[in-house]
């Protein structure tokens, strides 16, 4: 099993920069490959990004394509979000997950707030 903590929310004004991380517990990190999704209030949740096991394919949703960067360090057992250019559509709460054939685990969240 593995467990995710999201970290690195806050609140920013548009235009600004965020890194969100995603620490993982256990060995395996790097059989796992991993994703940043988000839910606005009153929104489902949509995907934003996604790495694979290596880090060599990442894949992102077309509003951020751009300005997010998703990486990896599986050294350190962490999965990363780099946002920039912020804007306050991007407001949300950002939970990351990690997937293994049918297993998928989830982070609990982190809020982001983007100020005009």
């Amino acid at each position: 099993q593995v467990q995710l903590v999201e970290s690195g929310g806050g609140l920013v004004q548009a235009g600004g920069s965020l890194r969100l991380s995603c620490a993982a517990s256990g060995r395996t990190f790097s059989s796992y490959a991993m994703g940043w999704f988000r839910q606005a209030p009153g929104k489902e949740r949509e995907f934003v990004a996604a790495i694979d096991r290596t880090g060599g394919t990442t894949k992102y949703t077309d509003s951020v394509k751009g300005r997010f960067t998703i990486s990896r360090d599986n050294a350190k057992n962490t999965v990363y979000l780099q946002m920039n250019g912020l804007k306050p559509e991007d407001t949300a709460v950002y939970y990351c997950n990690a997937v293994s054939g049918r297993m998928i685990y989830w982070g609990q969240g982190t809020q982001v707030t983007v100020s005009p």
